[in-house]
């Protein structure tokens, strides 16, 4: 039988051991509670002008912008980003890409004018991207992130859309952005695949409003051989381009590990009409342009460690079709990462010859080889 003072000091164990965990609960709950970080008050939304086309014509209006954090440690700090061009810029302070956070929480900071807004609570290793197509997501040095739109009226942009070629999944462009140092509005209605697979781009609209396509492959595919064979492209008027190239939506111009073979007369008649291209273009020994008379080509590039093989084959060039031309590049490869194919056919706004009619392409097939 227990004895009654058994039962006794059994109860005031017991009691001791409650008061002992609810008392750390109460101490640990807040350390265990995920870090917050939110706005307080949101800047202007940024008013997309269809008449501007010219990447230096962007009006870089400024406004404030501040918030709370809850939760942060010591040495975390504040990245901004607004949204413009279909592109998140980072919003520097006095030339630092950090906002610091005061003692009870809050932050305030000056922001270039966007469509939307995102505030990431960071580590202070944390290295931030100058452009980026999507906002970091937490990882990697991010502690937590909030996006809102900015206050007003902003435009409302048509929505991506996944659709299937050749076998891989790709998503369309959508909004105001630029190609070529020049601006475009693409619009996920000029993006289909017919029912032999084939994908079909169009420019749409008319002189002044202009709507291109893009397609963006939903995945990186690394060194390779990327094959595209195209239907005939001497129909494009000269300030049409289809470029069939390699992009990574994080980092500046000139770490976009980007490979390009351009189609098309960057809007002069007499251009050539087909270029090869390791970025940056101004570099002689990575740039490469030539003429190819009517027809269809299977254009491709092989990508190596420090090597990558241009070529354009008459054809289908599956099976040893004429070689148009080749050129091997050595100068300023770069090498792999967040890269991914894209195809786009947009409007080069800054030659001499505008734009007159509706241009459209057809890319019979994409092809990647390890």
């Amino acid at each position: 039988m227990v004895s009654r003072q058994h039962i006794r000091a059994r109860t005031a164990s017991l009691s001791v051991l409650l008061f002992y965990f609810v008392l750390t609960g109460c101490h640990s709950s807040p350390n265990n509670s995920a870090p917050t970080v939110a706005f307080s008050k949101v800047a202007a939304a940024y008013q997309e002008s269809d008449d501007k086309t010219d990447i230096t014509e962007r009006d870089y209006k400024t406004d404030v912008i501040d918030g709370r954090v809850t939760g942060a440690r010591p040495g975390q700090r504040i990245v901004l980003y607004a949204k413009t061009d279909g592109r998140w810029g980072l919003c520097r302070q006095s030339g630092q890409p950090f906002t610091n956070i005061e003692p009870d929480g809050r932050w305030k900071a000056s922001v270039h004018l966007g469509i939307q807004y995102a505030a990431l609570l960071v580590d202070p290793t944390y290295n931030p991207p100058e452009q980026t197509e999507s906002v970091p997501i937490v990882g990697n040095g991010v502690v937590a992130l909030a996006v809102v739109n900015g206050e007003g009226l902003a435009r409302v942009l048509p929505s991506p859309k996944i659709l299937n070629f050749s076998g891989y999944e790709w998503t369309t462009s959508s909004g105001p952005n630029f190609h070529a140092g020049g601006r475009n509005f693409f619009d996920s209605a000029n993006v289909w695949t017919d029912a032999r697979g084939a994908l079909h781009l169009r420019i749409s609209g008319s002189p002044g409003k202009w709507a291109a396509a893009e397609v963006k492959l939903t995945r990186s595919l690394g060194y390779g051989t990327y094959r595209f064979r195209v239907r005939d492209v001497s129909h494009l008027e000269p300030s049409a381009l289809l470029t069939l190239i390699t992009w990574d939506g994080v980092g500046t111009e000139s770490t976009r590990r980007e490979l390009d073979i351009e189609l098309g007369r960057w809007g002069h008649l007499e251009n050539s009409n087909v270029n090869y291209v390791v970025q940056p273009y101004y570099v002689p020994a990575n740039f490469v342009a030539f003429r190819v008379p009517p027809g269809a080509y299977t254009h491709s590039f092989r990508w190596e460690p420090g090597q990558v093989v241009f070529s354009t084959v008459a054809g289908s060039g599956n099976t040893g079709g004429r070689v148009i031309n080749r050129h091997v590049f050595t100068s300023g490869v770069p090498s792999p990462a967040g890269e991914s194919v894209r195809i786009a056919l947009y409007v080069f706004n800054r030659g001499p010859i505008p734009l007159k009619n509706e241009n459209e392409v057809i890319v019979d097939k994409f092809e990647y080889l390890p």
